[in-house]
């Protein structure tokens, strides 16, 4: 990444001056700064960078505007986009040191793959009262899961995400185990085969485990549908355009698992990814079908394109079976969620109040929003079918994201710690922390959770 953070002091470091919305004559500058400041209209608004050239020509120095007491701790993300290759360091303790350099290094973030030039290269000095090992395996684990986001299906297919999770393992010394195409149904897994059984990349159910047997088991599923055709009841060219991101949800819970990994938080971590291309073929599964699933459910298929609760439900019964003390799943779910609460907002389901008021509280803390949505149970009975144990959609199309976390809340029968995302994974407009992409949504907040939980 453009922006190395280093723990020692370096040579010919210039600093950046954090300068508050008005503030500009209590910022601690010299006389031909504050002038050049205000010929230039600077002062202190929120994500604005102002270089000052020194007497020979060259930049000597920044400013940076921090803007209002309510504006965001991670505008300094905009820094890494705005300040020329070399040594710097904030010229004050800022107010909050964790966040303000977890910024500068969010926003440093680029997606060079495809034969985009990296941007020039930052070193910055970590101020006090920041964690550099932390910061260095949040933005690690952020990245990642942008990267898997950003990565179109050509590249990013069932096979491809199972050789990302290895790949994971292997860096960590985790345990990998995958079952595939029709030995799906063999390892009672039907609706993960059927939702995937039409591509010819074959349906399969990753599964990998690390930490020591005995310690609290944290299990995170993932939907991993690599890409989303809406299958025989097809989406409009438009809805496909993004659909390379319909994996997100794998994507955020494997750079959650990375966090957890590489912090050795003392818990029995398993990661559970139905990985899946729903496609169209003669092969592929049909509206007005009734399928099996794990749990023993017998599901009609009110709609094809609401195939990513299927492949959940499958792989939510399974992480049931053993009743973990926290089960998380992450799913680029529904539109309706988009709706009530927008791209930026991802809404969480859960019927565990002390968990919840813990999400709310890290998501506040870190600065990675969140909002606790109702498992209205009044609901349940849109998801009611005449010929089966319920449908996979509601008849009216109200409600959208509760009915299916309520959907999924029928696999989930023995864990009590039980929660449910329903995440966008994707920056349609650039923040100065986020560029234009796929995007960690959540998982900052929950790392902080796990870790607070079972580290303390």
């Amino acid at each position: 990444m453009p922006v190395e953070l280093s723990e020692k002091k370096l040579k010919s470091v210039r600093p950046v001056h954090l300068v508050a919305s008005g503030e500009l004559a209590g910022a601690g500058l010299g006389a031909a700064e504050t002038a050049w400041a205000k010929s230039n209209s600077f002062s202190g608004q929120a994500g604005r960078t102002l270089l000052i050239p020194g007497p020979d020509g060259t930049v000597s120095s920044a400013l940076f505007g921090l803007g209002s007491a309510d504006a965001s701790a991670l505008e300094t993300g905009a820094l890494a986009q705005c300040l020329p290759e070399g040594n710097w360091q904030f010229a004050g303790r800022p107010a909050d040191p964790q966040l303000a350099t977890l910024g500068l290094l969010l926003g440093s973030y680029e997606f060079t793959r495809y034969g985009k030039k990296p941007g020039p290269k930052i070193r910055f000095v970590a101020p006090d009262g920041a964690d550099p090992a932390y910061l260095k395996r949040v933005v690690e684990g952020v990245f990642l899961a942008r990267d898997l986001v950003n990565t179109p299906t050509n590249d990013m297919g069932p096979d491809d995400l199972e050789r990302t999770v290895r790949h994971l393992a292997d860096t960590h010394k985790a345990k990998v185990s995958v079952i595939t195409g029709d030995d799906l149904l063999a390892g009672k897994l039907p609706l993960i085969h059927a939702v995937g059984r039409a591509s010819d990349k074959a349906p399969r159910l990753i599964d990998m485990v690390w930490g020591a047997k005995g310690a609290p088991k944290v299990t995170l599923v993932g939907k991993g549908v690599c890409f989303d055709t809406g299958g025989l009841d097809i989406k409009p060219a438009s809805g496909m355009l993004l659909m390379k991101k319909d994996m997100g949800g794998a994507a955020n819970v494997i750079g959650l698992a990375s966090m957890i990994m590489a912090a050795r938080l003392k818990v029995r971590l398993r990661v559970l990814i139905p990985a899946v291309e729903n496609a169209i073929s003669g092969s592929a599964f049909r509206p007005g079908d009734v399928l099996a699933s794990r749990k023993g459910l017998s599901v009609e298929i009110g709609n094809t394109d609401a195939e990513g609760r299927l492949v959940l439900a499958d792989a939510l019964a399974l992480a049931d079976e053993e009743e973990p003390q926290l089960l998380i799943d992450m799913a680029t779910l529904t539109g309706a969620a988009r709706v009530a609460l927008g791209p930026d907002l991802p809404p969480f389901y859960t019927d565990d109040d002390a968990l919840a008021a813990d999400l709310s509280s890290a998501a506040f803390k870190v600065e990675d929003p969140l909002w606790r949505m109702p498992l209205w149970r009044p609901y349940q009975k849109k998801l009611a079918s005449k010929i089966a144990d319920l449908n996979n959609v509601t008849s009216d199309g109200f409600a959208g994201s509760i009915t299916a976390a309520l959907f999924l809340e029928r696999f989930v029968e023995k864990t009590t710690a039980w929660v449910h995302f329903d995440i966008f994974a994707w920056n349609p407009v650039a923040r100065s922390h986020a560029p234009v992409g796929g995007e960690a949504q959540g998982i900052r907040a929950l790392e902080r959770v796990i870790s607070d939980r079972f580290f303390g």
